[in-house]
């Protein structure tokens, strides 16, 4: 049952974006209506996504053209949190980056230099213009025991047409080639992405609420975060799916618009 309680000091939605916000080329139900009652009610949304494959300027402009004017400082990827947390680390280190173009230029703006020799880190992200090279090359550095980092885990990516293989499938393949997973998965459920959010909405963590379609990365977060959580049944997740998962929410709606109905009513 849907509570009241957990949402008293809610001051931020983290909204994630495929399967939640829109679908491809689509707003979902009750995207545009969600937004104007939590600026209505004073409260403040980032949108939060695991999905590495486009820059969060891309992201802003997708956003805008399907009827949402915001800015770039609106949008967190897992690419950008994972670029920031390298940054703090070891900055303008040699990366070999497993990636789109997009991603790419994202840490080339944070000062990092892509190599495919001697690398100092290896990056895996969702990566759209993949081929078997890139693999092979990724594979060869994982078993030399080169610092592996994934943007993210997702297995799959919503399409209007079905799904699309997401960087999990990636990872699951070199794990099976080379025997080694990622020495850090930066994006949802990681609590890492979670800090940086907060820190960009200059609010504290325990006052965000993270919406999504996801058990494992965007419902996980209330158990690696200690947040309220939100899922939403427009995306991956279907309802049968909550009996065997190990992470569950603290409110469930069909989409955004049923969200919405609840808020108007109980807060």
């Amino acid at each position: 049952m849907n509570d009241t309680r957990k949402l008293i000091n809610v001051r931020g939605f983290l909204l994630d974006m495929d399967g939640t916000f829109f679908l491809s080329n689509r707003l979902l139900e009750g995207a545009l209506r969600f937004i104007d009652l939590i600026r209505q009610q004073g409260m403040d949304f980032l949108f939060l996504t695991n999905n590495s494959s486009k820059n969060r300027s891309q992201y802003s402009e997708k956003i805008n053209r399907l009827g949402l004017p915001i800015s770039e400082e609106k949008v967190l990827t897992s690419g950008e949190a994972t670029a920031i947390f390298l940054q703090e680390k070891s900055p303008g280190a040699d990366i070999f980056m497993v990636g789109t173009p997009s991603l790419e230029e994202e840490f080339r703006q944070h000062g990092f230099r892509l190599v495919e020799k001697d690398p100092q880190y290896l990056v895996l992200g969702f990566d759209t213009t993949l081929t078997y090279k890139k693999l092979w090359i990724l594979c060869d550095f994982v078993r030399a025991g080169i610092p592996y980092i994934a943007t993210h885990p997702d297995f799959n990516c919503p399409t209007d047409t079905g799904w699309m293989p997401d960087i999990g499938a990636m990872i699951a393949f070199v794990q099976a080639a080379t025997g080694r997973t990622p020495d850090l998965v930066v994006g949802k459920p990681n609590r890492l992405i979670v800090e940086a959010a907060a820190q960009k909405m200059d609010l504290r963590v325990d006052q965000l609420a993270m919406i999504g379609d996801r058990l494992y990365t965007d419902i996980a977060l209330g158990k690696s975060s200690s947040i309220v959580t939100v899922l939403v049944l427009s995306g991956e997740t279907r309802l049968d799916d909550l009996k065997d998962s190990p992470f569950k929410p603290d409110y469930t709606f069909q989409n955004l618009a049923g969200l919405a109905d609840w808020l108007e009513k109980n807060i």
